[in-house]
């Protein structure tokens, strides 16, 4: 039935508004397109930003001047690159202060054109923001980096149903590869016998990674939903495959290395519920050292 479906379509399934992108039915939200709504967008997407970014580069916009001239007056290389970070950050904060006040002037019934200088200056600000974001170091991994600091740009200067369908885009191919990275573990473990509680676990992870995903943190639904995905995996952290007394060595080995494996992709998979954006390099990288175990461990083993 996906192959018939337009993206966009949007359904009620279990009495759920849902909507349809790249093989994914994804939670669907009725927002205003309107800026004070643009302005929360961003506001949220600035606050995602910083908690994946290293400590210290979230810098109040009013101290952009003072970063700026400690930045261009920098010669050292490794203070200049953080205090480069530290001017994205007062960039991308100044883009937002401003935005603010061109959200409240609106609310008193002062419509500010989109040609003036104050919507012009916002806009340079997330441009340089994004300019200067390369100086950034991540707190986790890399590759999602760049993706994630783009966002609060990409939502200033597209049209919100523009943006939001990008944001679906991304959802459905996390969701996606979340599928993939579970299916792969449970097809993988599931022939063999010592790790015969494992795949209703990692079903339960997929479940609950995929609904972490596709849920606003601001939606009162993430109170039940994010206890169940921490909690899954944590099942999975501290899980222990049955061996027998008297095992050979070899499935031993199996065993220690599977169950790194294991909690290792659970790992993979709550980082991707909780950036909701794909990490093609550490994916293909796990799916790589899944078919290395089977290779080494599963094929011809007599269970």
């Amino acid at each position: 039935m996906s192959a018939e479906l337009n993206n966009g379509t949007i359904r009620t399934i279990n009495a759920e508004q849902r909507i349809f992108y790249d093989g994914q039915w994804i939670r669907y939200y009725k927002v205003p397109h309107n800026l004070a709504y643009k302005k929360k967008l961003i506001d949220q997407l600035t606050r995602r930003v910083f908690h994946h970014t290293e400590p210290g580069i979230n810098t109040p916009g009013k101290r952009l001047e003072v970063v700026r001239a400690a930045y261009e007056n920098m010669d050292e290389p490794s203070q200049k690159r953080v205090l480069g970070a530290m001017l994205a950050g007062a960039l991308l904060n100044r883009g937002s202060d401003i935005l603010t006040k061109i959200v409240e002037l609106e609310q008193v019934g002062v419509v500010v054109d989109p040609r003036n200088e104050l919507v012009r200056e916002c806009g340079r600000c997330f441009m340089g923001a994004l300019e200067y974001g390369k100086n950034i170091r991540p707190l986790h991994g890399h590759e999602e980096l760049d993706e994630l600091w783009g966002e609060p740009f990409k939502a200033f200067t597209l049209p919100i149903k523009k943006f939001l369908e990008s944001r679906y885009i991304k959802t459905a191919h996390t969701m996606t590869d979340i599928d993939t990275i579970a299916n792969t573990l449970i097809k993988l473990f599931e022939p063999v016998e010592i790790f015969a509680e494992l795949p209703k676990k990692i079903k339960e992870l997929s479940i609950s990674a995929k609904l972490s995903t596709e849920t606003m943190r601001s939606d009162p639904a993430n109170i039940v939903i994010w206890p169940r995905l921490v909690g899954a995996a944590d099942k999975l952290a501290v899980f222990k495959p049955l061996i027998p007394e008297g095992t050979p060595r070899r499935m031993h080995s199996m065993g220690k290395r599977g169950s790194q494996l294991i909690q290792d992709g659970a790992v993979l998979i709550v980082e991707l519920a909780t950036i909701r954006t794909q990490k093609p390099r550490s994916t293909s990288e796990f799916l790589k050292r899944c078919d290395k175990f089977s290779k080494r461990y599963l094929i011809n083993e007599i269970k």
